[in-house]
C-alpha cells in the first residue's frame, strides 16, 4: 500500500481546528473528503500535529496510504482540485518510506505567533493576527523568553485538558522580534504540550506590556502551576509553520 507525505497550507478560521468531528467543518474532514472524491477510498490521515479551534498552518505535514499507486504530482493536484471551496491547499506531496509516520517519525515542530501591534484594527489579517493595541517592547519579551529554553517542566503553560503523559519538555528555541508593525514569536520543539505555545504568548505580551517584569516569566515557570500563566493568547495569531524529520 503507497504511502505519501503531503505538506498542508490553512487557513483555520472557519474550522472546528485539524481532527475530525461529527457534524463540525475540520481540516481532517475536508482533506478526507477530497481523497474520497479522487479515488473513491475512505482513508483517514495521520498529521504531524492536532491544530486547535482558530489555528493556522503554513507547514502541516499529513500522511496518507493510498490502495493504488498514483503520481504524486497528480495525488497534489487532485486533491486541491476537489478542495477549491476550502481554505485548505497542498502545497507539495512526495512518495513515502512505508515506515515513516506524519507524527511519530517528526524530529521537530515550529510555531509561529503573530501579533500586529498598532492602534488600528487590522482588516486584510482579521483572523489571522492577535491585535494588541498598546506598545509592546519586543526585546523585553525576546529576553523574557530565554528562560523558558531548554528541558523544563512547563506545568504552568500546560492546558489543564492536556493529554501528554509528562510536563515535561525541551524547548529548542524561543525568539522575539519586531517585524515592522507585528511582532513574531517563534517557538522550536520536537513536541509541545496542548495550548502551550498560546499560553508562553500570552505570558510574554504580558512583559511586551510592562505589566511583568522579564524575571516574572522564569519565576512563573518554577512555580510548575497554571494559576501563575499569563492570559492565553488567542488562537487567530498562532501557526503551525513546519515539521523536521
Amino acid at each position: 500500500m503507497p504511502r505519501y507525505r503531503l505538506t498542508l497550507e490553512y487557513d483555520g478560521s472557519g474550522y472546528n481546528g485539524f481532527q475530525a468531528q461529527a457534524d463540525q467543518p475540520t481540516v481532517q474532514g475536508a482533506v478526507e473528503r477530497a481523497i474520497t472524491a479522487f479515488c473513491g477510498e475512505t482513508v483517514r490521515i495521520a498529521a504531524a500535529g492536532r491544530t486547535d479551534t482558530g489555528v493556522h498552518a503554513t507547514g502541516q505535514v499529513i500522511g496518507i496510504d493510498l490502495e493504488r499507486t498514483w503520481p504524486a504530482a497528480t495525488v497534489m493536484n487532485a486533491l486541491n482540485a476537489h478542495m477549491v471551496d476550502e481554505a485548505v491547499a497542498v502545497l507539495d506531496c512526495v512518495a513515502a518510506e512505508p515506515d515513516w509516520h506524519a507524527r511519530f517519525s517528526a524530529t521537530g515542530r515550529r510555531y509561529l505567533y503573530r501579533i500586529l501591534n498598532r492602534p488600528g484594527r487590522p482588516a486584510l489579517d482579521r483572523g489571522r493576527v492577535w491585535h494588541v493595541r498598546k506598545p509592546l517592547d519586543a526585546v523585553a519579551m525576546h529576553a523574557a523568553a530565554q528562560a523558558l529554553v531548554g528541558l523544563h517542566d512547563f506545568t504552568t503553560f500546560r492546558d489543564i485538558n492536556c493529554q501528554s503523559k509528562s510536563p515535561l519538555k525541551t524547548l529548542d528555541v524561543a525568539r522575539v522580534s519586531q517585524v515592522g508593525e507585528e511582532v513574531h514569536l517563534v517557538f522550536e520543539a520536537r513536541s509541545f504540550l496542548h495550548r502551550q505555545v498560546r499560553s508562553m504568548a500570552g505570558t510574554l505580551a504580558e512583559v511586551g506590556l510592562g505589566r511583568w517584569a522579564v524575571a516574572d516569566v522564569a519565576a512563573a515557570l518554577e512555580a510548575r502551576d497554571r494559576a501563575a500563566c499569563g492570559p492565553v493568547a488567542p488562537a487567530t495569531g498562532l501557526y503551525l509553520t513546519g515539521v523536521s524529520y
